[in-house]
């Protein structure tokens, strides 16, 4: 009788979940089954579908990395998304975060500034009705389909501006890495009544986007 054949990658798909996520608080049953069903393989340059279920950074080219599995399930998690949103994600890169995305909110707009990314991204949500992929700097945000129940950036920001905030509804969300000095962390924030504010609730090494570095202070 002959052994079935098991798929690599549905292998390493399986223990992502069960070592990664349902061990570091992505508690979201949303959020898990969809990062077990989607084969992220397909979302990464062709030289690097082998380790794209590594609890790391991922190399994408050109400076960009992608977000280990764990900073997004957390971020996606933190997120609370419902199934009636409208989500922007900032920093789409190959597509995989705004796949997941899809699986857990009405209508997705991805943003992505790198074209080599877009092209990936392009291919591998072809498929999906509800994801929209868009192309221009991320720290701009996409105002033309705002205003959104939730923005996440699935990396980590220097400063988030407030072009972005003002692409929120009232009461909208956000959940994103933030840098400083360094040093990358996970956040959340609320929109209320115009104020705005971040809550750490992580320290996960994230990917630091371009465009979003902290303006400079005047110093005498």
């Amino acid at each position: 009788m002959m052994t079935p054949m098991v798929d690599p990658a549905h292998s390493m798909r399986h223990s992502m979940v069960a070592s990664q996520l349902r061990t570091n608080s992505v508690s979201d049953v949303r959020v898990v089954e969809a990062m077990a069903k989607l084969p992220r393989e397909d979302f990464v340059p062709a030289e690097h579908r082998e380790i794209a279920y590594r609890d790391t950074l991922l190399p994408l080219g050109g400076g960009r990395r992608q977000n280990s599995p764990l900073a997004t399930g957390r971020l996606l998690t933190e997120a609370q998304i419902r199934s009636t949103d409208n989500v922007l994600l900032i920093g789409a890169a190959g597509g995989y975060a705004a796949a997941v995305l899809a699986e857990m909110a009405a209508n997705v707009v991805a943003l992505e500034e790198d074209a080599d990314l877009l092209a990936i991204a392009r291919t591998a949500l072809a498929g999906a009705a509800n994801v929209t992929i868009v192309e221009g700097p991320l720290a701009q945000g996409w105002a033309k389909a705002d205003p959104y129940d939730v923005i996440v950036v699935d990396g980590a920001a220097g400063h988030i501006p407030d072009t972005l905030i003002a692409q929120l509804k009232d009461g909208g969300r956000i959940a994103t890495g933030i840098e400083d000095r360094g040093i990358t962390r996970l956040a959340t924030g609320r929109k209320t009544g115009g104020g705005f504010g971040l809550t750490e609730f992580a320290d996960i090494e994230c990917a630091v986007l371009p465009g979003f570095a902290k303006p400079r202070t005047f110093q005498f």
